[in-house]
């Protein structure tokens, strides 16, 4: 298999790629579900559009892909090799837009999870994590 892709294929590669509904998403979903919460899907209201908001709660949870917010695992310290300049500060125009979302759901009284696509693969020990995210209680903020 070749290393490289032209611009064609790269071009139809990133196109592919979904922003909703991803399969990371889509496990974090049913996990929730199984756990008995309900859950509204990508409030555009809310800044950054979180990917699961519990308005009860006033919480939400964000599923990120470790490439496209630089996560600190191996696959989001990943470098493309071409067009590099501009992958790259498109993923810390990510990352920057990431943190500003936070702080302004952390502002506005939220709480804000967010679940990286490799933890994801420790699905008991991410179950433990949301369960317990969900579970604490607000009352004293």
């Amino acid at each position: 298999m070749p290393d490289k892709l032209t611009p064609e294929q790269r071009s139809r590669n990133m196109a592919a790629i979904r922003s909703t509904d991803t399969r990371p998403e889509m496990v974090v979903r049913r996990m929730v579900h199984s756990m008995g919460f309900r859950y509204r899907l990508h409030v555009r209201g809310l800044p950054g559009t979180p990917d699961l908001v519990f308005r009860a709660r006033k919480k939400v949870i964000f599923v990120h892909g470790c490439f496209w917010h630089m996560h600190s695992c191996p696959r989001g310290q990943l470098k493309p090799t071409t067009n590099s300049a501009f992958w790259s500060e498109k993923r810390m125009r990510n990352v920057r837009r990431d943190r500003a979302n936070n702080r302004r759901l952390r502002a506005a009284g939220w709480k804000v999870l967010i679940v990286w696509e490799c933890a994801i693969k420790k699905e008991e020990k991410t179950e433990q994590h949301i369960l317990r995210f969900l579970s604490e209680s607000t009352s004293a903020d």
